[in-house]
């Protein structure tokens, strides 16, 4: 019975459920939650997961390819370009460095020089998944750290294609053919001379690019006509599973080559239609991606080699860290974004699995060095949010700030009655309507870079972490009546919410909300001012369109603001049921019915009694 699929998945998902609320309950991060489930279900504490725990990890790895397709919409392909110089530049210092100083660390340990290469080959690698979702949790994505991060695991991704390519050189084997475990040909190109396998490779570039603009588009279209709303689940995962799939034959990473079909599909204009139906599975898979890594951290191994285990891990994330912090300052970080870039990549990566097994499979590494290495790569992994928060709460307080000693801190203590928190894009807009009416909010920002651009661009900004009670005492908070969050991390937004209502209940809070799951939180936060970010731009839209069709604009503007008032009253209401149950359903069903029917009744009222303004005839008859 414990054999049975519905067995383990329950086992995966009931671990989910429970570790990973305590991990955010004690302020750890999900991350770190899966991975602990994944221990305490795997082979060496319950027992709940076996042997069967390579095939889930091979599985949970679609989790990483669909992050890296979902990333890969986000960048439209001239910006792609224009991150050339960075992506090769840093990826090509990190993964070097890394290679060549682990390869005499390797040395040191008296291994044989083909498996240090091999070693220091997996070691130069760091975790995609571990990385862009702990960006995506912290609202990093925008950062310089985000962006060096996303350009060092872009390189790393494409740099593991040669490293596959070079294994069967260091193989000290007769044959020329590369098998796997059941003794098929790893890839269909593996008998191939060479120059066909680099044509072969190029072609199947060529046809992800050709099919996603000549192919994947039309499709597309096709299943969005036939309304059929599950079809256009199949067709997103049909089109990510297909590149996969394709890469794989071919023997490149298919993670490399869902990104690469992201970007090709990034101008199309069911971009966001796929974002928003992948994202769940995506979701979903890295978790189980997470919980199957902590399950293969073989407890036998380290028994056997305590010493020798502990050695290596501290040593590879010594080294590594070292290295990307060299690199770090080669490229003119700030101090608080080298110590994020060093600690947020010092862990070996989940492509180091693929590669060690490979490497395996054509006789370089013996069963126990396979052991070793998988071990110390997995508890690298593990190691990584844990490293993460000692840096975010015991060193970057300390450190990360002092490369900004010399910025004006002192003038924090103005004391103006409104704080902005966070000038990007949203914030930005807020603060210079404000400042066209003559009030100058004290306006903090944790990307120190950015804060550097806004003064040049002389904007009063100062950098730190909101979230710091410290910093708000030093900003005025206490005389402040207005604070004003326009973060565009749910994350942060909440925590910051959260020690303003418990230490300045009297501070007045205006909150950017992402979206309505949001605004239901901040709701239940005692937060009254919320802004969905997306409502008025939406609305004026709609508007504009009616206008263009004909309508008046004073009828238009009329129902507009009583449209986003009766949101905002429904919104309200449908906070006090949980947003995924029936009855949640029902009810948005019922109040989306109703709002449609007092506006249809207003339209037909303002039409017959109350439209004489602004376009009506009547005024333009006045007027002439």
């Amino acid at each position: 019975m414990t054999g049975s699929i519905l067995f383990e998945a329950i086992v995966f998902l009931a671990g989910a459920v429970i570790c990973v609320p305590l991990a955010k309950r004690f302020g750890l991060s999900s991350v770190l939650g899966y991975l602990i489930a994944g221990i305490v279900i795997g082979p060496f504490l319950l027992g709940f997961v076996g042997e069967e725990g390579e095939n889930i990890m091979h599985f949970a790895e679609f989790g990483v390819v669909m992050m890296l397709f979902l990333i890969g919409l986000e960048i439209e392909p001239k910006n792609f370009w224009q991150m050339r110089k960075t992506i090769v530049g840093m990826g090509g210092a990190q993964v070097g460095g890394t290679m060549l100083v682990s390869f005499l660390l390797f040395q040191l340990f008296d291994f044989d020089w083909t498996v240090s290469l091999t070693f220091s080959m997996a070691v130069a690698l760091s975790s995609t998944a571990i990385t862009l979702q702990s960006l995506k949790e912290n609202g990093q994505f925008n950062t310089t750290y985000g962006a060096s991060s996303f350009s060092i695991l872009l390189f790393q991704d494409i740099i593991v294609i040669l490293m596959l390519g070079m294994l069967p050189l260091l193989a000290d084997t007769d044959s020329n053919t590369v098998t796997d475990d059941h003794g098929t040909a790893s890839s269909l190109l593996d008998n191939l001379p060479m120059g066909f396998q680099t044509l072969a490779i190029v072609a199947s570039v060529i046809i992800v690019v050709l099919a996603g603009r000549y192919l994947f588009v039309p499709m597309l279209r096709g299943v969005a006509n036939t309304r059929v709303r599950e079809l256009l689940t199949a067709s997103a995962l049909l089109i990510v599973l297909g590149i996969a799939f394709l890469m794989e034959m071919v023997g490149l990473s298919p993670a490399l080559g869902a990104f690469l079909g992201g970007v090709v599909l990034a101008n199309s204009e069911f971009k966001h239609e796929l974002e928003s139906t992948l994202e769940p599975f995506k979701d979903l898979l890295l978790g189980l991606f997470f919980m199957a890594v902590g399950a293969s951290i073989n407890f036998i191994v380290i028994s056997e080699n305590p010493v020798m285990v502990t050695s290596l891990v501290i040593g590879v994330i010594a080294l590594k860290a070292i290295v990307l912090y060299a690199v770090a300052v080669i490229f003119k970080l700030k101090m608080d974004q080298r110590l994020l870039l060093t600690v947020g990549l010092a862990q070996i990566g989940e492509f180091a699995f693929v590669l060690l097994s490979f490497a395996f499979q054509i006789k370089i590494l013996d069963k126990v060095q396979l052991d070793l290495m998988s071990v110390v790569t997995a508890i690298t992994m593990t190691l990584t949010p844990v490293l993460a928060i000692v840096n975010e709460r015991f060193i970057l307080p300390h450190f990360g700030t002092k490369a900004i000693d010399d910025r004006p801190m002192d003038e924090i203590g103005e004391a103006n009655k409104v704080i902005l928190v966070g000038f990007g894009h949203f914030g930005s807009t807020v603060g210079r309507f404000l400042r066209a009416y003559g009030v100058e909010p004290t306006i903090l920002d944790f990307d120190s870079n950015r804060v550097d651009l806004l003064r040049k661009m002389g904007f009063k900004v100062y950098y730190g972490d909101a979230t710091r009670l410290d910093l708000l005492k030093s900003a005025g908070i206490e005389n402040a009546d207005i604070l004003i969050s326009a973060v565009d991390s749910p994350e942060i937004t909440f925590n910051l919410v959260k020690g303003v209502k418990k230490y300045y209940p009297n501070v007045k809070l205006m909150v950017r909300a992402k979206n309505r799951y949001d605004a239901y939180e901040l709701l239940d936060l005692g937060v009254e001012n919320i802004y969905r970010e997306s409502l008025d731009t939406s609305v004026k839209m709609a508007s504009d369109v009616l206008a263009q069709m004909g309508f008046r604009r004073y009828t238009i503007s009329r129902q507009a603001e009583i449209f986003k008032t009766q949101d905002e009253e429904s919104m309200r209401r449908l906070a006090a049921l949980p947003n995924d149950g029936e009855s949640y359903i029902f009810k948005a069903r019922e109040e989306m019915a109703q709002q449609e029917k007092l506006l249809e009744e207003d339209l037909k009222r303002g039409q017959i009694t109350n439209d004489n303004h602004w376009d009506s005839e009547q005024m333009r008859m006045i007027i002439e």
